[in-house]
């Protein structure tokens, strides 16, 4: 808390990311596609490290009777980020409902393509600086998965009684998408 002027402001201190040198840009600004997809690594210097740290969380070896999918209902780019956070909030919510052991989750796309960004001058002079190149290459700041309309994102297996659970799971993370969603059914053998 600091104050100024007998007002009491909370102020928040953030470290960000180490290597972080510039702020990161909104998500909305690389949803579209456009051009052919970057993905050669090989040929590449310093791409990002994928933040997805987990693919499949869960019980991978259980049997369970209801599948539903996360489908995406428009076709874009999801970067890495948006979809390890989707993973957290699913996860999340379902090993509250179902323990551990109780489902599977599965991550079905993987962020191949690389995003680049043109970086430019900013402070005092830069507006001189600021014209720049014209169609410059850019530098590689993250990754991204290029979806498709009606591609698969993420995949819960759990039992009947973690349905709605698992239901509201996958709603969780759709919301950290930037598509919109739908859930699929695609397996109920109980019928619940």
């Amino acid at each position: 808390m600091a104050r100024l002027n007998n007002v009491y402001i909370r102020i928040r201190f953030w470290g960000g990311i180490p290597g972080d040198e510039m702020v990161r840009k909104p998500g909305r600004m690389y949803t579209r596609t456009k051009g052919k997809a970057y993905c050669r690594r090989e040929y590449m210097g310093g791409v990002p490290a994928n933040r997805i740290v987990q693919y499949d969380i869960g019980n991978p070896r259980g049997e369970f009777p209801v599948v539903m999918t996360l489908i995406v209902d428009e076709t874009c780019q999801i970067r890495h980020t948006a979809l390890e956070a989707a993973r957290i909030a699913a996860n999340k919510h379902i090993q509250k409902f179902a323990g551990s052991l109780g489902y599977h989750l599965k991550v079905r796309t993987y962020p191949h393509h690389v995003l680049r960004e043109n970086k430019m001058a900013t402070g005092a002079g830069a507006d001189r600086v600021s014209s720049g190149m014209r169609r410059a290459f850019g530098k590689a700041i993250g990754t991204a998965a290029r979806v498709k309309r009606g591609q698969k994102i993420m995949t819960l297996r759990t039992n009947t009684m973690h349905f709605e659970a698992a239901k509201n799971a996958l709603e969780k993370g759709g919301y950290k998408l930037p598509s919109p969603v739908r859930i699929v059914i695609e397996r109920n053998d109980e019928g619940a």
